[in-house]
């Protein structure tokens, strides 16, 4: 009986710290390839500077913490169909996705005044 009791206690302990980890990972957590894509894409509009490194990385973690992953990859989506031209470009301009792309430029905004300012 006190085997059982000391290795229920263990469980509880596991369990206890398991969801303490959970809790403290990031809810929003972007694959390390979206976010080094990010970087690359803003390094090349901000200049190849050590500086212009810490501030897009840091503007991609702030957007990260403010937009889950998959409403960022659907707006980005939106808004790189919407450079192409004909009858399919112009659905993504419809206004059902604005919503949508303005929560990400919102989350861009923020990223921008936050890291670069």
């Amino acid at each position: 009986m006190k085997a059982t009791a000391v290795k229920a206690s263990a469980l509880l302990l596991l369990w206890t710290w398991a969801g303490a980890a959970l809790a403290q990972a990031p809810a929003n957590d972007f694959p390390t390839e979206a976010r080094a894509d990010y970087v690359f894409a803003c390094m090349a509009a901000n200049g190849q500077t050590p500086d212009a490194l810490k501030k897009c990385a840091c503007s991609i973690d702030v957007i990260a913490s403010i937009l889950p992953y998959d409403r960022y990859v659907e707006a980005e989506t939106v808004l790189s169909m919407r450079l192409g031209v004909g009858r399919q470009a112009s659905m993504f301009r419809a206004a059902n996705f604005e919503e949508m792309v303005a929560e990400l430029r919102r989350a861009q905004a923020e990223g921008e005044i936050r890291c670069f300012y």
